[in-house]
């Protein structure tokens, strides 16, 4: 008998701590996971599948509009009920907890619920009980942070976004990362009046430039207001009796300008959830935003604690997670047949217009080596041309000028998402401009404009 409760304890339930705890269950490795909330972690509950569920319902009123160049009719104005879309939402999330409920029970993992803390290299406390495991995973995700400002109570951040009781009238939303454009995109498509604040000067810094300076134009035409190089000074409720979810807030930005809006949305980055976890206790040195340092096995300082996802800082998405974890499934249970590679990422975001991108920036390109080809192309999709819905498609192409390889494949426009994972696997089996450009579009689709590109910007 080994000297072990566990063969492997998770500590969190989220995508990545999940996926590790199932297929280590898989192998006939006994495992136990913690987990104080509900399955599912960000993405499931407050994050990826909430957010695209109220992105597909913020497009509708387009949908609507368009239908009409199309010969359709509608019988009176279009109606939305706030409460019916988010009802709606958390019947489907509870149905993926009940999901990720099963596939716990089918690979016979123990689920403990309760907040984990670690004692020792070997040792975990759920609420009071200690177990004892050969491997200990923190998958533990992360926690939207709030800016220290006067007034940030006031405030709300994305967790609290998908549990608002009413549709906002005004709305001021403050970050210009993902979270925030795709947060605006669906309050204004909704109906509500967006102003996003941003602290920069183009939206998506860390992606190519190009895709932020188009989507600040798209979001524009749709009636948000951009305001860049500014953020919020302080926020007052305009009832000096305090401030209810639907009272209007006064909200002083840093370049003199004042707003009132019944919400107040911050979107300004997360922070790894270490807090109160004992890691340091246990010789963890953890990073100055709390992430937890591994190596590329995801071992921590403490070989037998390992861990994956956001909660070690490298890159904050779903997929990401969840091919972390497999791994560390492999190395431990299996012949460590799994390697991690963090190039060639392939991402959404689900602002209006979508953006989809993979691969390096054209700044990144010009840093990494040097000569580079550009390809661009700006058009108005075939179906905005009967609809007159004046929203334009972007793409871009980065090339290394020597080899000819594609290095990276940038998209704003319907769908972006779903065309860019097909080049993504393009860029993973190293794709020269040439095999693009023999390969045959699918016409009449934009997806085809990434294989018709011939001619490169000046």
């Amino acid at each position: 008998m080994s000297q072990y409760d566990y063969d492997l304890f998770t500590i969190g339930g989220g995508s990545g701590g999940v996926r590790a705890a199932r297929f280590a269950g898989q192998t006939g490795a006994r495992v136990g996971l913690a987990e104080k909330g509900d399955l599912g972690g960000t993405c499931v509950n407050v994050g990826c599948i909430p957010k695209k569920l109220m992105s597909y319902s913020a497009h509708y009123h387009e949908d609507f509009a368009d239908a009409a160049g199309y010969g359709w009719t509608l019988n009176g104005k279009p109606s939305f009920d706030w409460s019916a879309l988010i009802a709606n939402k958390d019947r489907e999330i509870a149905h993926l907890n009940d999901i990720y409920q099963r596939l716990l029970d089918g690979a016979n993992v123990k689920l403990h619920r309760g907040f984990a803390t670690v004692e020792d290299a070997h040792t975990v406390n759920v609420d009071g009980q200690r177990f004892t495991a050969r491997h200990i995973l923190v998958a533990t995700g992360g926690h939207p942070d709030k800016p220290q400002i006067p007034g940030s109570e006031l405030g709300i951040t994305s967790d609290d976004f998908f549990h608002l009781k009413g549709l906002p009238r005004r709305a001021v939303v403050l970050g210009g990362g993902y979270i925030a454009v795709e947060l605006a995109s669906i309050l204004n498509g909704l109906g509500s009046e967006v102003t996003l604040v941003y602290r920069r000067e183009r939206l998506l810094r860390n992606m190519d430039a190009d895709l932020g300076v188009h989507l600040a134009d798209e979001m524009a035409k749709k009636g948000i207001r951009l305001v860049f190089n500014a953020s919020i000074d302080a926020i007052e409720a305009e009832d000096a009796a305090g401030a209810t979810e639907d009272s209007v807030k006064q909200v002083r930005l840093t370049n003199g300008e004042t707003l009132q809006a019944e919400c107040v949305l911050f979107a300004t980055g997360r922070t790894p959830n270490t807090g109160r976890l004992g890691l340091e206790k246990v010789g963890i040195a953890l990073a100055k935003n709390g992430a937890i340092p591994v190596n590329d096995n995801f071992e921590s300082s403490v070989p037998s604690i390992l861990a994956v996802g956001d909660v070690i800082d490298r890159v904050a998405l779903t997929p990401v997670a969840l091919a972390e974890a497999m791994v560390v499934v492999a190395r431990l249970f299996g012949k460590g047949e799994r390697s991690m590679s963090y190039r060639n990422i392939p991402t959404a975001v689900f602002s209006h217009p979508n953006i989809g991108t993979v691969g390096m920036s054209e700044e990144e390109a010009r840093k990494e080596v040097g000569a580079v080809k550009i390809f661009k192309t700006d058009f108005k999709p075939l179906k905005n041309t009967l609809s007159r819905n004046t929203e334009r498609t972007f793409m871009k192409l980065v090339v290394d000028a020597a080899s000819d390889r594609v290095l990276g494949v940038h998209m704003v426009g319907g769908d972006a998402g779903e065309v860019i994972q097909g080049f993504a696997v393009a860029l993973q089996c190293g794709a020269t401009k040439a095999q693009f450009d023999t390969t045959i579009g699918i016409h009449p689709t934009s997806a085809e404009e990434f294989v018709t590109m011939r001619t490169p910007v000046a």
